[in-house]
């Protein structure tokens, strides 16, 4: 393989991988404190159509940003209600949430933009590499320039993550919240508060991820365009051992994958001829199961997760 394929397959990579980085580091915040995410799917179609609706509207980049990130903090907020406050089944929540938002943005993008549930096309003014391209030209330095910032962001912030769990008090509460609770009410602490918080932190994070599908990936909000992103993200976390690192490697290599997927399209493997271009799309979700299937059983997930917390009198 040449240079400039490597690259190319490099920063297709990256490219493919932000989103899920992003889910996979809200699945991390809120599983260590307790709770159970399985609205990350939900979560990153309802964010991806406010930033795509709030875009063709406004016309501005920051707006459609702040309203992705009300619109992801209300949900997590509508899933604590439901999981924190009243103790209700969190995988229940969880799937609530993404079906509900899997209809809900198809009905208000045709009754808004009578596009089949699209919103329009969006301008290269309001792209994320219009505003925030990194340096280079994406070839350079093994396809690691020439991105968008929210790429580098994104990077970034599994480090902010990583060391937010790891080194601050903050964070100690936070994992303490998902292994025992009970230990943290004695301290006096508020177990709902800290699973609140780290709600909170979830749905910014799911927001950057739906945002950054509509304004850099694509150029327009598509009925169901997550694609099962979410739950390759909770698998994600799941192979990372709940560690932001960890899942930092398996979200790559989903990521990686996908690139090598996209270039496999309609080339000849090994004499057979084309492969289909379902069974190469087909790739990343089928080691998905595996890896459910092979170290879901060896990962230890936090020991209070999905467990309500009710307060001893």
């Amino acid at each position: 393989m040449d240079e400039i394929a490597l690259a190319s397959l490099i920063a297709t990579t990256l490219r493919v991988a932000t989103p899920l980085i992003l889910c996979a580091l809200a699945a991390t915040l809120s599983e260590r404190a307790g709770v159970i995410d399985l609205g990350l799917e939900g979560k990153m179609l309802a964010t991806a159509f406010a930033a795509g609706a709030m875009a063709s509207a406004s016309g501005s980049l920051p707006a459609a940003f702040v309203v992705a990130m009300v619109v992801g903090v209300a949900l997590s907020m509508v899933h604590g209600l439901a999981c924190v406050t009243f103790r209700g089944d969190q995988v229940v929540a969880g799937m609530a949430i993404t079906m509900t938002c899997a209809g809900l943005t198809v009905v208000l993008g045709i009754a808004w933009f009578h596009q089949g549930g699209q919103t329009p096309a969006l301008p290269d003014e309001l792209r994320l590499a219009r505003w925030f391209a990194g340096p280079g030209g994406g070839t350079p330095m093994l396809g690691l320039l020439g991105h968008n910032g929210l790429i580098y962001a994104t990077l970034a912030l599994v480090g902010v993550v990583a060391w937010l769990l790891g080194h601050t008090r903050f964070g100690l509460r936070l994992q303490a919240t998902g292994e025992n609770p009970a230990m943290v009410d004695a301290a006096g602490l508020s177990v709902g508060a800290l699973r609140y918080l780290a709600l909170a932190l979830n749905g910014l994070l799911c927001a950057l991820a739906g945002a950054y599908l509509v304004l850099a990936q694509s150029p327009q909000f598509v009925p169901n365009m997550t694609a099962g992103r979410g739950y390759m993200a909770m698998a994600a976390m799941i192979f990372g051992h709940w560690r932001p690192l960890g899942a930092l490697g398996a979200c790559l290599l989903f990521g990686f994958l996908d690139a090598v997927a996209i270039r496999l399209q309609g080339a000849p493997i090994l004499g057979l001829g084309a492969v289909p271009v379902q069974v190469i799309q087909a790739l990343p979700y089928a080691l998905t199961v595996i890896l459910l299937a092979g170290f879901i059983g060896r990962a230890r997930a936090p020991r209070a997760l999905g467990q309500p917390y009710l307060k001893e009198r």
